[in-house]
């Protein structure tokens, strides 16, 4: 298997950054739904928190390292089995997706700094609050970033049907392709 994408399938390093990231987005989704309910004398309350910061923090630098990697080889060409409306659906799915993600990442960035206080990272750095002290900005990143992680989760499961409608109903490579197959 080659490295780099070529205009018939995806490439190793494709291959591995989108189920990377997809692994990583659910767990981190996951641990945000576990994490909001826990209690103050929870072991986790600290902890939690703690790995999610550091690890959304790390998927940024990986989400970068993909949009780069997209930009500086070429994506496989849709199938000739592909309709129009398939073709238009994929491209917008995918940068909604970059979209909604990037927007996740700011908006957690925000309800952390929201007290002026730097972003910690596995005690490795700090990123410094840049923006703070608006009024509800906690609450309100907050909202922003559960509903669209939720609209992340969602339109994966949108992403994952046509991909087993490609593969199930259509009898196309298009699963095979993102599973090096």
């Amino acid at each position: 298997m080659r490295l780099a994408n070529d205009r018939e399938n995806y490439g190793l390093v494709a291959i591995l950054l989108h189920w990377l990231v997809a692994l990583v987005i659910y767990g981190l989704f996951g641990l945000g739904i576990w994490m909001r309910d826990l209690g103050y004398y929870d072991p986790w309350y600290q902890l939690g928190p703690w790995w999610h910061k550091g690890i959304g923090v790390m998927l940024f630098f990986v989400f970068v390292l993909r949009l780069a990697w997209r930009f500086i080889t070429p994506r496989p060409d849709h199938l000739p089995t592909h309709k129009p409306y398939e073709r238009w659906a994929a491209s917008l799915v995918h940068w909604l997706f970059y979209l909604l993600i990037l927007i996740v990442m700011i908006s957690g960035y925000l309800i952390t700094t929201a007290d002026g206080r730097s972003l910690e990272v596995f005690d490795w750095f700090e990123i410094p609050a840049t923006l703070s002290g608006i009024d509800g900005q906690e609450d309100i990143a907050g909202k922003i970033h559960l509903y669209l992680a939720w609209g992340i989760v969602l339109l994966s499961l949108l992403h994952t049907l046509a991909a087993l409608k490609h593969h199930f109903f259509d009898h196309d490579r298009s699963l095979k392709r993102m599973l090096g197959i």
